[in-house]
């Protein structure tokens, strides 16, 4: 049955799928806005992340030499965080699930309580009608006492609801973060690592094991398994996929031959979502028109995948 969302599609009006509710369950806050809000702000021209070959390393590398810097100028912090709102106000978020790195307060010298209340006002003021739901993420490059020294400060401030495991997917071995997903646990908090972003069916298998997950981010290599595939849809996991990384990253080749096709036929519920804005300069709505015109789906199966995580975060 066609709907605004459809139509937007089949007329391929990128204003009126903008205007459509939808949901971001993978959305890395201070790279969650446009970088034309950090230009603004800093008044330089930034270099933009260059699509390469290194991954994750890739990312990092441009982090360091070129976000990170902004980080010294007062105001960045809230800017970054103002612009993470306004870009999912203007996509048409209803339904945010947004991360906020554990170590980045105390790299910025930023207490807890002024994470949480900078995070507060911007909602309040930019997005008031978006639901959003604060996450907490953590590095895999970091020792496991150094995040949970990094988690406790905030665990006491009742804010954060679910939490997220990133960075280089084989840094260390799962094992040494069932601590800290156990706290999570104990504390309420949904789970998500990320896991198959460039790992194999069984690394996503074997984190959610592990890690006890209710959510992968990613999760993009379950696709080379039927069976893991099986697995997943039996046991209810939700993939917070996010294609235009994915390619920009390497990982898959292009929108008419991502994976989501796969999991999406074999029963995997999956999800649309940006992953960082800043580096892959797409939102939610183009990503989806990109999925719709590349024949890797049809206007009623991605308005299938659109209410999977309206559905999905409504019931978290």
């Amino acid at each position: 049955m066609k709907n605004t969302f459809t139509e937007a599609l089949e007329s391929r009006d990128l204003r009126s799928l903008r205007k459509v509710p939808k949901s971001d369950l993978h959305n890395h806050s201070l790279m969650g806005g446009r970088l034309r809000s950090m230009e603004k702000f800093s008044g330089r021209n930034l270099e933009k992340f260059r699509n390469g070959a290194k991954g994750v390393h890739g990312i990092n590398e441009w982090l360091g030499k070129v976000y990170r810097p902004l980080f010294d100028l007062p105001g960045a912090f809230k800017t970054a965080v103002d612009a993470a709102f306004t870009q999912a106000k203007s996509d048409g978020v209803t339904i945010l699930e947004m991360s906020m790195d554990a170590f980045m307060g105390r790299l910025f010298n930023i207490r807890p309580e002024e994470v949480v209340s900078t995070f507060t006002a911007s909602h309040r003021a930019i997005a008031p009608g978006i639901h959003f739901r604060p996450e907490l993420g953590f590095s895999k490059l970091l020792p496991v006492r150094t995040l949970l020294s990094c988690f406790e400060p905030y665990v006491g401030l009742g804010y954060f609801l679910s939490i997220d495991l990133y960075d280089i997917e084989d840094a260390q071995p799962l094992e040494n973060f069932r601590e800290l997903y156990r706290f999570a646990k104990q504390m309420g908090m949904k789970c998500k690592a990320h896991a198959g972003e460039f790992g194999n069916a069984d690394s996503v298998r074997k984190t959610v094991e592990v890690l006890e997950l209710d959510e992968v981010q990613h999760g993009i290599g379950a696709a080379e398994s039927p069976e893991v595939m099986k697995w997943l849809s039996k046991n209810g996991i939700t993939l917070n996929v996010c294609p235009e990384s994915n390619i920009s990253l390497k990982r898959v080749k292009s929108y008419k031959t991502h994976p989501i096709r796969i999991l999406f036929d074999h029963g995997v519920n999956v999800t649309v979502n940006t992953d960082d804005v800043m580096l892959f300069n797409a939102g939610n709505s183009e990503q989806y028109l990109k999925l719709y015109k590349s024949g890797l789906f049809n206007a009623e199966e991605l308005d299938v995948i659109r209410m999977n995580g309206l559905r999905n975060a409504k019931g978290s």
